[in-house]
């Protein structure tokens, strides 16, 4: 029997697991300790490290499921071995989940034909370039430009920015309190599960050594964004939250944030859309220079 020590991510895991995620990088928004450690609390994921490379496993309703290891090559491979085995000896067929096009190159090298990828396109990852998100410039983003500009007019000598820092915190988290009123997370399991990870990121702000920036309007948190280096060219930005009666505020935060926190990067990976109609209408009105794309791999039937 294959035995591998899986264990539910916790704190004092993190530079075991980041340590990995900066040996070796991927523009997937998954493959930070932040995002795996307050997702995993919501859902059934779990590390360990087989064959020298570092693995997530997803065991719920939906059945068994790996993250690609991440390792150096060697490792890799025979950690999929072993995977392969595990998978086996439960009666249950081998898949792969949040597989990019580079790690699936990767398989069909060493494994030529065995096995599929079916793309979704509700978890691709949105990548723009970080001058373009600064600057709003071109036509494209014309629309974009302008809602900044009616902000800035409509709150002339009245609105701020600042860095997020343990003196706001509290701020921040009253106006998430706001948030998660405003959009019913009650009532709702996605967003319910959103608003938790966005506590969890406030909660935890100076322990994960994330950044953030605020906005405000009349001295009041009025938006709020918190991110965090994703490799050496690439910020991620993991929480964008707007009062709503400051229709701009998202875009300003946006535009803000980037200005002032993000320009060493030359990428800005804003993650996925979920499939929601409205976010997805809103991620590609800013005109994103590529997509991290994403999939689930099994094995072909023999």
């Amino acid at each position: 029997m294959t035995e591998i020590a899986f264990k539910k991510v916790e704190l004092e895991h993190r530079e075991l697991i980041s340590g990995y995620f900066r040996r070796y990088p991927s523009r997937s928004c998954e493959r930070t300790f932040v995002n795996v450690y307050l997702w995993s609390r919501h859902y059934p994921v779990t590390f360990g490290v087989v064959e020298s490379a570092l693995v997530f496993k997803s065991e719920g309703e939906n059945g068994l499921a790996f993250a690609y290891p991440a390792g150096e090559p060697e490792n890799v491979k025979r950690a999929l071995e072993a995977l392969m085995r595990y998978s086996r000896e439960k009666g249950c067929p081998f898949r792969l989940y949040s597989v990019t096009r580079e790690n699936f190159e990767q398989l069909e090298q060493w494994y030529p034909g065995r096995f599929t990828i079916a793309y979704n396109e509700d978890i691709a990852d949105y990548v723009y370039e970080s001058e373009k998100l600064a600057s709003l410039s071109g036509k494209k983003l014309h629309s974009k430009k302008n809602h900044v500009n009616r902000f800035k007019t409509t709150y002339e000598g009245r609105w701020s920015y600042e860095p997020m820092t343990k003196d706001n915190l509290e701020e921040c988290f009253q106006a998430a309190l706001v948030w998660r009123r405003e959009n019913g997370c009650e009532e709702d399991e996605e967003k319910s599960a959103e608003i938790c990870v966005t506590m969890n990121s406030l909660r935890l702000f100076e322990e994960l050594e994330l950044t953030g920036g605020v906005l405000r309007v009349d001295g009041e948190v009025v938006a709020f964004t918190i991110g965090e280096p994703l490799c050496a060219d690439t910020f991620v930005v993991h929480i964008e939250k707007a009062l709503s009666r400051v229709p701009e505020a998202y875009a300003v935060i946006n535009q803000q944030f980037v200005s002032h926190a993000c320009m060493d990067f030359p990428y800005i990976n804003r993650e996925e859309d979920t499939g929601a109609e409205g976010l997805r209408k809103a991620k590609r009105s800013y005109r994103p220079v590529f997509m991290v794309e994403k999939g689930i791999v099994t094995e072909e039937s023999i």
